[in-house]
């Protein structure tokens, strides 16, 4: 039974796991997704949920309470006008947990927690290359290669 269980305490002390929260939430809200193992994924994502949902209200109340987590003001600004914006509509489940496997080290359930609703950078998506881009590296290749005369 999960009677009075409110929370994992990942084997941590209560400061230690309070400060590796924060740390795990301002790192998702600036990368918007971040790699870690599945028990760390499912505590952070509870920080995280809230703090969006408090966001969507940009007050001076609600801006104070979520700095107490996230001490990076910029991320914190990020939080309220670009990420709380985006999810105004959502009425939860802002974030999303996807399986990678196990670790090699240890065999940990490995995730990748993510923002649902993500800003997507033209460095992060694959680039599939046409066929002539491909043909035309292949020419110019072979001509770079080429010895230079002593």
């Amino acid at each position: 039974m999960k009677h009075k269980m409110g929370f994992n305490k990942l084997s941590r002390t209560s400061t230690h796991r309070k400060a590796m929260i924060r740390n795990m939430m301002t790192s998702l809200f600036r990368y918007e997704r971040i790699e870690t193992t599945k028990a760390k994924a499912l505590e952070v994502r509870r920080h995280a949920e809230k703090a969006i949902t408090r966001a969507k209200v940009d007050s001076v109340h609600n801006r104070r309470v979520i700095a107490e987590d996230i001490k990076d003001k910029a991320i914190l600004a990020k939080l309220f006008t670009d990420i709380a914006v985006r999810n105004s509509e959502r009425p939860g489940g802002y974030t999303r947990i996807l399986k990678l496997g196990q670790r090699t080290g240890d065999a940990a359930d490995m995730v990748l927690l993510e923002l649902v609703e993500r800003n997507v950078k033209e460095d992060d998506a694959p680039k599939k290359k046409k066929k002539k881009e491909k043909a035309a590296e292949k020419e110019i290749a072979p001509a770079a290669e080429e010895p230079a005369e002593e």
